[in-house]
């Protein structure tokens, strides 16, 4: 593949509803563009992205491809991802390198939920983007609809470009571009010219004249000849058209079918004349420069720095760093530096990649998406550069994982095997988290989704050979006392020569503070107890509150004084006190209203206010307390406080309760008494445990 320069470059990322078509589609442009010989099929299993086993058996993308097209003398790099909502961070990672967006819908479902994900993203992330509605010989296409409920969401920059029409028996045989008023309908596998149809004929025009005034809004000169009703050029429309696509006020509307080829080609056509090229489309991407801010352009003028947006790490194929050339050109014969990682590596080996295919390249030009080989420090979202540039591109904001699971082997001692594959696997993912919860011994991952977590326990057992298996993590429920009790605990042990002798009088109160397990004083006068034992006694009651009397949970916010005691000068030891200590709590924690604390999560749901009242009685039914309900943007977050225990899965029940359209994030918060109901259940559970 040949190199091309920043200008002949065209970076699109796919997003859309998962099954709207965003692969047939790139399958399509790779076959008609001439890159590949066959026009793979995603339920045969054989496209060029879907080339993970996990996407061949799903029969769905689980992660972005990189599918390069040569069209017209240009390239364009298309980022085919995820349609999951569980692998969004795959398609903001995508997102970060694009300079286009194009947004699959199907005809015949409509405006989905991934619809409206899809143009969110975009407006977060300040992209252009182009519409293609898909799937139009689908015998329930219905395209006058899916347009109605695009410009109802998505409102007036939403304009169609052209529009379908059918046969006699109302299947969908060719469109009509609005622009140059001509029709031209599929003829023995091709598009040819035809008439109009008569019916079609008012609709043009109704449509044409949105789409000119769209378009004339892109500047004050063709704003005027509008309002003077002076028809614009075609040539004065295309212009208006690619300035009001660069600048987000125009979100053009496209039709076909990508499994038929129907509008392949002229979508081709339109992101090469349309759409920013990479020296144009991100003038504004800022980077840090020697800690200051600085704006640059993708121009090969600048010095060089690449953004590294994904990572495979494959056990067979071996670990690859896909990356944008942000500035500058990279070649073979250069060394890159990570700044955040302050390590060189020398680049060797240049690919741009097509699905799992690697394409040996000498260079990239600012702008082009390629990929480095065996690089030993460098993850996803690091910057590469030359060491005296000092350019660090900022990170973006993924979404938290909120779904929280415990994570075991089950073959013995695969344990050190499980963690190397799982730090592999969250190099592809940074989603993905873990951690080994030190008192319960879990080894805990987190992530977006049960659909993610279920991927990466087939690709540990499929890749990596390691059968794992998921539980419910432990909750950490603590114990305290309501309640004062003073008691006296005797250790007395005669066995022959000396014998062990301890005497203490403990006094137990709540402290008053949850956060650390009890604070030790001493009261002793006369010297009943020597001082040379209080720090036993203070280590016999560091044990003890590791597992309180009820339930075996640590205690907190016990507050433990030593009033009296006796001694004997040669029986007494460290040990005996330490014992008498163990003896007075095991009996006097009971006489000072032990309880149970559970700890307590903060909440907030953001959410489309019609689904406000569902939430707030799902919150209620989790034992929860609505703090507050605020507005952002267009939609609502309640912040709620609940119990963890009843979180569990919440991610779950939060996309079925909004059809997918609401997000959560929580922190725990504190701990607090459980309900008696609840606390004789988690005292039955753990006795049943035991």
């Amino acid at each position: 593949m040949k190199s091309y320069a920043a200008d002949k470059v065209r970076n699109v990322v796919l997003l859309g509803h998962s099954g709207s078509g965003k692969t047939t589609y790139a399958e399509a442009a790779l076959f008609y563009s001439g890159a590949t010989k066959r026009f793979g099929k995603v339920d045969e299993g054989n496209t060029v992205s879907d080339y993970d086993p996990e996407e061949i058996r799903r029969k769905v993308s689980i992660s972005t491809s990189v599918l390069p097209v040569e069209w017209q003398d240009t390239k364009i790099n298309f980022l085919d991802t995820p349609g999951y909502f569980d692998f969004v961070a795959e398609s903001k990672l995508a997102m970060s390198v694009a300079d286009t967006a194009l947004i699959m819908v199907s005809a015949k479902s409509g405006v989905e939920v991934g619809t409206e994900k899809a143009w969110e993203y975009t407006e977060e992330m300040h992209l252009p983007r182009i519409f293609f509605v898909n799937q139009m010989d689908d015998e329930n296409a219905d395209f006058e609809k899916t347009l109605a409920d695009m410009r109802v969401k998505f409102g007036k920059s939403v304009a169609p470009l052209q529009i379908p029409f059918n046969d006699a028996d109302g299947k969908f045989v060719g469109f009509i571009n609005l622009i140059k008023r001509d029709a031209r309908k599929k003829v023995d596998g091709k598009l040819q010219p035809c008439e109009m149809p008569e019916d079609k004929k008012d609709e043009v025009e109704v449509l044409r004249s949105m789409l000119v005034e769209v378009a004339a809004e892109s500047s004050d000169e063709l704003m005027e000849k509008f309002f003077n009703d002076i028809e614009l050029t075609e040539e004065e429309i295309y212009d208006g058209l690619k300035y009001g696509i660069e600048n987000h006020t125009i979100a053009p509307v496209m039709c076909g079918s990508a499994t038929l080829g129907y509008g392949v080609k002229l979508l081709l056509n339109t992101i090469v004349r349309f759409t920013p090229p990479a020296n144009e489309a991100k003038p504004n991407f800022h980077a840090f420069h020697n800690g200051e801010k600085v704006v640059y352009c993708s121009t090969d003028d600048e010095r060089f720095s690449a953004f590294v947006f994904k990572t495979i790490a494959d056990p067979y194929i071996g670990r690859l760093n896909l990356f944008r050339v942000m500035t500058g050109k990279l070649d073979a014969s250069m060394s890159v530096y990570n700044e955040e990682k302050d390590t060189v590596e020398k680049v060797g080996h240049l690919y741009v990649i097509r699905g799992k295919e690697q394409i040996e390249v000498d260079e990239l030009h600012s702008g082009d998406i390629g990929a480095l080989a065996k690089l030993s420090n460098t993850s996803t979202q690091d910057t590469l550069s030359l060491k005296e540039a000092n350019i660090v591109i900022p990170k973006i904001n993924l979404p938290e994982s909120v779904l929280c699971m415990a994570i075991q082997p089950k073959g013995k001692g695969d344990e050190d095997k499980l963690s190397a594959a799982l730090s592999k696997i969250r190099e592809e993912d940074p989603t993905i988290k873990m951690e080994v919860n030190k008192e319960t011994k879990q080894t805990l991952i987190y992530g977006i989704g049960e659909q993610q977590l279920d991927v990466m326990v087939n690709k540990l057992k499929n890749k990596y050979k390691i059968e794992v298996e998921l539980k419910d993590p432990i909750i950490p429920y603590r114990e305290t006392i309501k309640s004062k009790a003073s008691v006296r605990g005797r250790y007395k042990k005669q066995s022959g020569g000396h014998g062990q002798f301890g005497d203490v009088v403990m006094e137990f109160e709540p402290s008053g503070d949850l956060s650390v397990p009890y604070v030790f004083e001493e009261k002793i006068f006369g010297g009943s107890v020597p001082k040379q034992y209080f720090p036993a006694v203070e280590k016999g009651l560091q044990e003890c509150v590791q597992s309180g009397v009820l339930a075996g949970y640590p205690v907190v916010g016990l507050k433990a004084t030593l009033t009296d005691g006796s001694y004997h000068p040669v029986d007494s030891s460290e040990m005996a006190f330490k014992m008498a200590t163990s003896v007075a709590f095991k009996e006097g924690i009971p006489q000072a209203k032990p309880t149970i604390l559970e700890p307590i999560e903060h909440v907030e749901v953001l959410i489309p206010e019609k689904y406000m009242g569902d939430i707030m009685g799902d919150i209620n039914k989790r034992r929860g307390r609505i703090l507050s309900m605020d507005a952002v943007g267009n939609k609502k977050c309640i912040v709620a406080e609940v119990p963890t225990a009843e979180m569990h899965k919440y991610a779950t029940d939060l996309r079925s309760l909004t059809q997918s359209r609401g997000d959560y994030r929580h922190h725990f918060e504190r701990y607090e008494e459980a309900p008696m109901e609840i606390q004789k259940k988690i005292i039955a559970a753990r006795a049943e445990q035991k």
